[in-house]
C-alpha cells in the first residue's frame, strides 16, 4: 500500500508508547526519529514534521501528566495531528441535480483517465453522465477520451476529424468553443458532464486565458485540478497557482499506488486549503476512491477500511448480474459459468493483498503475498480451464466426475492440471451447495440446526 513507511513507524510507535512501562527519554527520542524518518521519506514539509515532533515532546516531557494519561494524549496527539496533515474531516463533492465538473492540470497528470474513472464512478451511483473533450491541443487528446469513455460505456463528445479540418485556422481556444456549440444541445440530455481540457507544461497566461474563456462559456459547477502524487512538495506551488489564477474548488491526486513520496502532495493540499475529494489508486476504470484521511489513517495504521473496501465493491461489480445469479440458484441452475462469473467479477475488484488491506483486522493478520499471489494464480488457472471447457460441462460439471478423460482434456487445452481441475469442481460443489443453503435460510426454510450443521460442514474447507 502507499505510505507503507509511514504506517509502519505510526503503528510502531503507538505499540510502543501502549506497552511501555514507563515514558522514557530514550524511548520518546527513538519514536520520534523513527516518525521523522518516514514522514520525510513520503516527501512530507519539513516544517509540519517538525512541528508534530515538537507537540509530540511537549506532552512526552510534561511531568504534570500521569503515565498512563500521558500515554493516552500521545496516541490521540499523534493520530490528531496527523489527520490534520492530511486535511482534517473528509470534504464531501456536492453535486446538484444538473451539474458540470471542469478537470485541469498539467501534462502527465492523468486527467483524461482520471475524467473516464470518474465518469464510470459516478455512473455506477445512478448519474446519467457525458464527456466532453476541449483539449485541442494534444494530438492524441480527443482519441484518448474517446477510447476511455468506450472503456466505461459512456458517450463522449468531442472533435471529430473532419471537424478538426473544417476549424484547423481557428485558435485552440475558439476550436473547444466550436466543440461546445456544436454538442450543446445533445448535452442537456445529461445530469453529470465531465470537461477535459488542455493541459501544458506550466501554467502559462495562455492557459489560463482558455480556461477562463471555457469557464465563462460552460459555467462549470467545479473546477477540479488533477495532480500526480509523485509531485511531491511541487503540489503546494501547483495548487496555489491554479487556485490564484483559475479558482479552482478541489484537486484530485493520481497515482497513489505507484509511489512512496504521496504524502508530499496529500500535505501540500492541505495546507493550502485544496481539499482533496478523489485519489487514484490503480490502473483500471473502478480504481479511484473518495479521500477520507481519516480512513486513510486506518489503513495506515493496518485497521482496514470498510468504507473504501464497500466503494470498490459497488464500482466493480455488475449488481444485475449477481441478481440474475440469485435467481438461479433460487431455481437450482448455478453452474460453472456463474462460478466463472463470480471470479471475474473478483479480478475486477482489484489484487488480493490490496482488498486484504481494507478489511479491518485482516491487514494486521500479516498474510504472506506468496500465498495471495499462489490464490490469484489458482483463480486464473480455474477461469482458463473452465474457458476450456463445453458447454454441456459447463451447465453440467457432474459428467466430468463421471467421464474423467474429459478432466484430462480440459487440463491440456487451459494449461492446467488435473489435480486443479478437480479442486476446482470440488470448490464448485461446496459453494454450491453452501449458496443453495443460504437461498434456503432467505426463504425462511433452514432452522438453527441446520445452520450449526452449515458451518460445521463448511469450516476451513472453502479456498476461495
Amino acid at each position: 500500500m502507499v505510505l507503507e513507511s509511514i504506517g509502519a513507524s505510526l503503528k510502531s510507535g503507538i505499540k510502543k508508547i501502549s506497552n511501555a512501562i514507563f515514558l522514557d527519554k530514550k524511548l520518546i527520542d527513538q519514536i520520534i526519529k523513527d516518525i521523522q524518518k518516514s514522514l520525510i521519506e513520503a516527501d512530507v514539509n519539513i516544517e509540519l514534521v517538525f512541528s508534530l515532533t515538537q507537540k509530540i515532546k511537549k506532552v512526552a516531557y510534561d511531568e504534570s501528566i500521569p503515565n498512563i494519561d500521558k500515554k493516552e494524549q500521545l496516541v490521540t496527539l499523534i493520530h490528531d495531528e496527523i489527520l490534520q496533515i492530511l486535511g482534517g474531516e473528509a470534504k464531501e463533492l456536492k453535486l446538484p441535480k444538473q451539474a458540470s465538473i471542469m478537470f485541469l492540470g498539467l501534462y502527465g497528470a492523468g486527467k483524461t483517465t482520471t475524467i473516464a474513472k470518474l465518469g464510470f464512478y459516478y455512473a455506477k451511483r445512478g448519474r446519467k453522465v457525458a464527456l466532453l473533450g476541449l483539449d485541442t491541443q494534444r494530438p492524441a487528446a480527443m482519441d484518448q477520451l474517446q477510447q476511455m469513455a468506450d472503456k466505461a460505456k459512456l458517450p463522449a463528445f468531442i472533435e471529430t476529424p473532419e471537424d478538426k479540418e473544417k476549424n484547423k485556422k481557428l485558435n485552440p481556444t475558439k476550436r473547444s468553443l466550436e466543440i461546445i456549440k456544436k454538442h450543446k444541445t445533445e448535452l442537456k440530455k445529461y445530469d453529470l458532464i465531465l470537461i477535459d481540457t488542455a493541459g501544458r507544461d506550466g501554467l502559462n497566461k495562455d492557459l489560463v486565458k482558455e480556461i477562463a474563456t471555457l469557464d465563462k462559456t460552460l459555467k462549470p459547477t467545479h473546477k477540479l485540478l488533477v495532480m500526480p502524487s509523485d509531485v511531491g512538495q511541487t503540489a503546494k506551488t501547483q495548487s496555489l497557482e491554479f487556485q490564484k489564477a483559475l479558482e479552482i474548488t478541489g484537486v484530485i491526486i493520481t497515482r497513489m499506488d505507484g509511489t512512496s513520496k504521496a504524502g508530499g502532495a496529500l500535505t501540500a493540499c492541505a495546507k493550502t486549503s485544496s481539499p482533496v475529494y478523489f485519489i487514484g489508486v490503480g490502473e483500471q476504470l473502478h480504481e479511484i476512491e473518495t479521500f477520507n484521511p481519516e480512513s486513510f489513517i486506518q489503513r495506515l495504521l493496518g485497521m482496514g477500511d470498510l468504507e473504501a473496501l464497500l466503494e470498490h465493491v459497488k464500482s466493480a461489480t455488475d449488481s444485475g448480474q449477481q441478481q440474475r445469479i440469485e435467481d438461479r440458484l433460487k431455481e437450482g441452475k448455478f453452474t460453472l459459468l456463474d462460478l466463472y462469473s463470480q471470479l471475474e467479477q473478483m479480478n475486477k475488484m482489484g489484487s488480493m493483498d490490496k482488498l486484504i488491506g481494507m478489511i479491518p483486522g485482516m491487514s494486521a493478520a500479516k498474510v504472506p503475498k506468496d500465498a495471495l499471489d499462489k490464490q490469484e494464480a489458482k483463480m486464473t488457472h480455474w477461469k482458463s480451464a473452465i474457458s476450456s471447457m463445453t458447454e454441456e460441462e459447463i451447465e453440467n460439471p457432474e459428467i466430468l466426475e463421471k467421464q474423467t478423460s474429459r478432466i484430462g482434456r480440459i487440463a491440456k487445452g487451459s494449461g492446467t492440471t488435473t489435480t486443479e481441475i478437480r479442486e476446482l469442481l470440488k470448490q464448485y460443489k461446496m459453494l454450491k451447495e453452501m449458496m443453495g443453503m443460504q437461498s434456503g435460510m432467505a426463504d425462511g426454510n433452514i432452522d438453527p440446526k441446520m445452520m450449526q450443521k452449515m458451518a460445521k460442514k463448511f469450516k476451513g474447507k472453502m479456498k476461495l
